[in-house]
Parts: structure tokens; sequence; C-alpha cells
């Protein structure tokens, strides 16, 4: 009974220094938390590895601020270096990390803002009793964290993703920023204002406060949700138009070829009385070109290649080689919505690996492109395939990818070493460069 009486004796009146084991050991399961709802929103597929690490380093540092920073200026400093290791570690895309650690970080300081003024209340305690008396501290953590694991699970469950920041064009970037520097600020002052006033600070005044901060993020998201919109909105218009010229293109051949239909079936007739069977396998050749091309125009559908950016890259390319006389077979066996990297990097190095090809090609005297997208279930990955002819067959696999090495005139050789960059940026993709005695081959592979 004495032992009961003396662990509730030391829980129950001021303890600094087991409060702020309480808070040091509380500081984990914060980041634990943190982590997970910023993986749900930035949908990242985290390694149990990176997870310890981040949680580890995260929080250590957390609790060292802590004890030699005054609070709560310590949190700014917390959030400044918890955006540069969420993008080391996880690697995700500078803007996107910054997003999603501000999300969670307003998460965070608006629960504790609507319950930190009740818990006092209606504990009828002083904010240093709360600080400094282990039983108080451990009920208002534990009472935060377990409304913060609520919400996580409803971010989880209602499937709130942000997938689209990558691609979106700089003007809203620059909106995005603004907010995210807004938030920030706002994160900050409700923190100064919490921990300097909040023993002063009436219950309603605190609510007020609360509803106007929740009432700025809604409708930035609001509005921000918007801006997503209509850049996408404006993305299928540029998808529609180029998919009308392709029709448009598709109508033409399909009426030239019912129209030449019976002058085509007239010369295959005369082929097969006279029996000369190379006349008419030279024939077929040039008909299946046209063919081929019909078939090409086909595939170049945004219900096939099923990614906007990647869709009009491909009709643009594919319109500039055909201006040249080269002769373009894409073959499309992937969804593109579930590519394992970033799409702006991706139509990057798609675009310069098309571009060489187009060049490669022109110079030929037999002007081929074989473009092919499919997935190498076996080996767990996925391939893009850009093959072409090219005239010099002396070229080097190895130094094109050189900074300033090309073999084009008024040409910077920076195309390739870009591409370089980018593969090794990201540990899951690989570029297998070859080449035989008639193509030269660029093989993407995504794991």
């Amino acid at each position: 009974m004495e032992v009961l009486n003396n662990i509730w004796m030391a829980i129950s009146t001021p303890n600094v220094g087991l409060a702020n084991f309480i808070v040091s050991i509380g500081i984990f399961l914060e980041h634990f938390l943190f982590m997970n709802i910023f993986i749900v929103v930035l949908d990242l597929s985290a390694t149990k590895k990176q997870k310890l690490i981040y949680v580890l380093i995260m929080s250590f540092i957390s609790i060292l601020t802590m004890y030699t920073i005054v609070s709560p200026f310590n949190i700014l400093l917390n959030y400044l270096i918890m955006i540069g290791l969420v993008y080391i570690i996880f690697g995700n895309s500078f803007l996107k990390t910054s997003i999603c650690v501000v999300i969670s970080g307003i998460i965070f300081n608006i629960i504790g803002a609507l319950v930190l003024n009740p818990f006092l209340r209606i504990s009828q305690i002083t904010t240093t009793d709360l600080y400094e008396t282990p039983i108080y501290r451990f009920a208002y953590i534990t009472l935060i964290y377990t409304i913060i694991s609520i919400i996580y699970f409803l971010l989880k469950n209602r499937n709130i993703r942000i997938s689209f920041v990558d691609t979106i064009d700089k003007n809203t970037k620059l909106i995005i920023i603004a907010n995210i520097l807004l938030g920030v600020l706002s994160i900050v002052t409700q923190s100064i204002m919490l921990f300097y006033y909040v023993d002063t600070m009436p219950i309603l005044i605190t609510f007020f406060n609360f509803i106007m901060v929740l009432t700025y993020f809604g409708i930035s998201i609001y509005s921000l949700s918007k801006t997503f919109k209509l850049v996408l909105t404006t993305r299928k218009l540029e998808s529609a138009e180029a998919y009308n010229d392709t029709l448009h293109i598709l109508h033409d051949n399909v009426r030239g070829f019912k129209h030449d239909f019976d002058n085509i079936v007239t010369t295959i007739g005369g082929y097969i009385r006279t029996n000369d069977i190379n006349g008419l396998k030279d024939y077929y050749l040039q008909l299946e070109d046209d063919c081929q091309r019909v078939n090409n125009l086909y595939i170049l559908n945004p219900d096939i290649i099923n990614n906007d950016g990647v869709y009009n890259l491909l009709t643009k390319k594919y319109n500039d080689a055909d201006s040249k006389d080269i002769k373009v077979t894409i073959t499309v066996l992937l969804d593109l919505s579930t590519l394992k990297m970033k799409i702006y990097e991706f139509a990057r190095m798609l675009g310069i690996l098309l571009d060489n090809a187009i060049e490669a090609s022109a110079e030929c005297e037999e002007k081929n492109i074989n473009i092919i997208f499919r997935n190498d279930t076996r080996n767990k990955r996925q391939l893009v395939i850009v093959e072409n002819t090219y005239s010099n067959k002396d070229v080097d696999t190895e130094k094109i990818f050189e900074k300033g090495v090309s073999e084009k005139e008024n040409h910077t050789g920076l195309g390739l070493w870009e591409v370089r960059k980018i593969i090794n940026k990201n540990k899951n993709t690989n570029l297998h460069t070859s080449k035989t005695e008639h193509l030269f081959s660029q093989q993407l592979e995504i794991y």
C-alpha cells in the first residue's frame, strides 16, 4: 500500500524530471503518428528501415531542441528539420514534402489548440501544473494522440492523397508555396499564443480562434482543390484537342483506304492471276506500311495511353517523326497510371529518348522507330523501350551519357546526361543501352 501511495505521490505532484521523461517517450509516438499521416497523404511506399530511421532521428532531434531551445520556438526549428529529413529519407519532391509536413503540423496544432484550454478548465489546473505534473501531462498527450490516431485512420480510409503536385505549372506552385508559408506562420503564432496566454484566455476566445484557423485552412484547401481541378481540366482539353487531331488524320486515312479499296483488290488480283508472288510480296509490304500507320493512330488514344501528359508527348513526337517520313511503331501493354516513378521525371526522360531517336533515324535511309510499353511480371518491373535505326555504328554507348558529349551540331549534349541524373536519383530505375547492326536501343526499367 505504501508503494502505491509513493507512486501516486510521484505522479500527482510536481516532478519536472518525470514529466519531461513522459514527454520524451511521447515524442517517439508523436513522430510515429506524424510519419504515418504524411505517408498516407503522400501515398509513399516506405520501407520499415526508412520509417525507423525517420522516427529515431526526428525524435532525438525533438528531445534535444526541447531541452536546448525555448518553447515554442523549438517547434519552428523542428518543422524545418522535419521537411529536410522527410525529403532526404523518403525521396519525394520538396514541394509535396513541405505540403504534407505542414498539413500534419496543422492537424497537431489545431487539435492542441482545441483541447488545451478545455482540459485546463475541466482539470482546474494551470499550464505550470500541466507541464510539471506527470499525471496531467500523461493524460493530456494521451488525449491528443488518441484524437490524432482517429484522424489518421479517417485519412487512410477516405483515401485522401496528394498525387499531382509535381506536374502543376509554376504559378500554381507559387500559390501553394505562399499558402505553406502562411501555414507555418499560423502554426508558430498559435503555438506562441497557447504557450503564453492560455491561462488567461477564455474558452470562448479559444473556440473562436480555433474556428478562424480552421476556416482559413479550409478555404485555402478548397481554393487549391479548385486550382488543381482547373489544371487537370486544362490538361484534359489539351488531350482532347490532340486526340481530335489524331481522329482527323485517322478519318482521312480510312477514307483514303475506302476510296482506293477497289484498286487495291484489283491490284492484288492481278498479281495472283499472273502468279507473281514476289511482286505481291513487295506490294503487300508497301500496303502494310500504310496499315501500320493507321494502327498507330488508333493506339494514339487517351483511353489506351491513360496519362494526359504522356499522351500529349507521344502525339507530338509521333507527328514530328511522321513529318520526317519516319515509320513509328507503338505498342502499349502497360497501364501508365501504375508507373512507379514521378510522371514529371518519366515524361522528361521519355521526351529526351524520343528526340534522340527521331534525330538519329532521320539521318538513315531506313527510318524506323519502335516504342514499346510493357510489364515484365517475371522480373517485377515495368519496361519502356525505344528502338531506332541509326547511321553511326561506332557510337559509344557509355560516352554519350557524359556532360557536353553530342554528335549533333549546335547541341549542348545535356539530354542523356540529364537522363542519367534522373536514373541515379531514382533507386528503383535503370537504363540499359545497347545496339545491334540495325537498331540502337534504350530500355528504361522501373522496379
